[in-house]
């Protein structure tokens, strides 16, 4: 089973008679574009595929249809973009997470490689938070760690999927602990955080953007970050570095794809697109209030460091840490 939603982002009717002049007699785009989120509503990649979703349509002058596509820590509505028509009108986001690890841990042949997309532009960069229910016992991460040691594979903890990047960042926890959780994957964090909000799961690993309301509203209780240190967001929280996880770095990427193929022409303007929102003070604002960073990237740029990943994540595989449980 997979969850899918469909929410369309229309561009505002001033901009239209705007759209001919700006882009003058070019083809593309001129009809809606589907830009497909592989998670359910709710979490990171959600709320920044909302966010460009709507950056997008007033550029580009067309409607952006977000297709949310959940299923297999973003396998499905990554395949589903990697076998579209490569015209611009089908593209995809998700980390290095969905786009490297995911498709090595189907089983089999990969639905897609690395080499199935066309690297369009970096949308956002965000810390990890391990955060608890607020009515949890555990008040601190001394406190979970010594849980943990004294209750080996007891505590469940929840991630967006496997080969996400929060389950990564576990399993490269646990190896640097030497313990043991009880990791429990779910289609979307948004759905992970809805049990977490109900008592029925101990801990999420989120992101912080998806998270940081909860934890500024109390409902919540950050007991680390996974990035090198605190972010701006969350400075009352330690990261898991200084905690003594030394040199532990965890972070997520949000990049934007298109299929393999799609023309140069076509993928320039999407990534001018992008550095024009992030030129925008009310698009880096948001992605500030979401604890996001950012920096426009151009496409080779990004294919150069999602090689660089990619390259890192098979290692990865080669040694035995990615696994499904």
């Amino acid at each position: 089973m997979h969850v899918r939603r469909r929410v369309v982002i229309a561009a505002p009717l001033a901009f239209a008679s705007l759209a001919g002049a700006a882009f003058g007699q070019a083809a593309y785009p001129d009809h809606a574009i589907r830009l497909v989120v592989p998670f359910a509503p709710g979490g990171n990649a959600d709320l920044t595929g909302r966010l460009f979703g709507e950056a997008l349509a007033t550029r580009l002058g067309q409607t952006v249809v977000i297709d949310n596509r959940g299923g297999a820590g973003g396998a499905i509505g990554s395949e589903a973009v990697a076998k579209s028509a490569p015209d611009g009108y089908s593209i995809v986001l998700g980390s290095t997470g969905t786009f490297l690890v995911s498709p090595r841990m189907t089983g089999g042949t990969p639905p897609y490689t690395l080499a199935s997309f066309a690297p369009v532009a970096l949308l956002s960069t965000s810390s990890m938070v391990i955060e608890v229910n607020s009515k949890n016992p555990i008040k601190n991460y001394a406190e979970l760690l010594a849980y943990l040691r004294a209750n080996p594979g007891k505590l469940s903890i929840g991630h967006p999927g496997n080969g996400s990047t929060n389950h990564l960042a576990l399993l490269r926890l646990q190896k640097a602990l030497d313990v043991r959780f009880n990791i429990i994957p779910y289609k979307s964090n948004g759905l992970a955080l809805n049990d977490l909000l109900a008592g029925q799961l101990d801990a999420v690993i989120d992101q912080v953007p998806a998270s940081l309301a909860h934890i500024r509203g109390g409902r919540l209780r950050a007991l680390a970050v996974t990035s090198l240190a605190r972010t701006a967001e969350l400075p009352d929280t330690p990261s898991l570095n200084e905690l003594g996880v030394t040199d532990f770095d965890a972070t997520t990427p949000i990049v934007l794809l298109a299929p393999a193929s799609t023309p140069p022409a076509i993928v320039k303007k999407l990534n001018d697109a992008v550095a024009d929102s992030l030129s925008d003070p009310a698009v880096r604002n948001r992605l500030v209030e979401l604890g996001a960073e950012t920096k426009a990237m151009t496409p080779e740029e990004l294919g150069r460091f999602l090689a660089q990943e990619d390259a890192s994540v098979e290692e990865l595989a080669k040694s035995g840490v990615l696994k499904t449980e």
